[in-house]
């Protein structure tokens, strides 16, 4: 599903005009990348969490020059779903 696609779901349930929906949709995702960048954790109850996981140093190889690499410790962005959302999908997506 595509953000259009998401922006035309929420207008048609809500009845609320795609223009607005498109705004609060972009504002919403501003504020969550503003805040994570901030080094802030977003939690939403019954939706999940966005939160910053620290990767630690390690070192990776060059396998077309065989060398080897620092790849330095850094921050990363993480989703984690709070759990009535895996159950719900859980029950209702099946296993290919």
């Amino acid at each position: 599903m595509t953000k259009a696609e998401v922006v035309s779901a929420i207008a048609e349930r809500t009845g609320i005009e795609k223009v607005t929906v498109w705004a609060t949709v972009e504002t919403f995702m501003d504020v969550v990348k503003d805040n994570m960048a901030h080094g802030e954790n977003i939690y939403l109850r019954g939706f999940g969490s966005f939160i910053i996981k620290e990767r630690k140093q390690k070192i990776g190889r060059n396998i077309s020059k065989n060398t080897s690499i620092v790849i330095p410790a850094h921050n990363i962005p993480v989703f984690k779903p709070a759990k009535p959302f895996l159950n719900e999908v859980k029950t209702k997506v099946k296993v290919k």
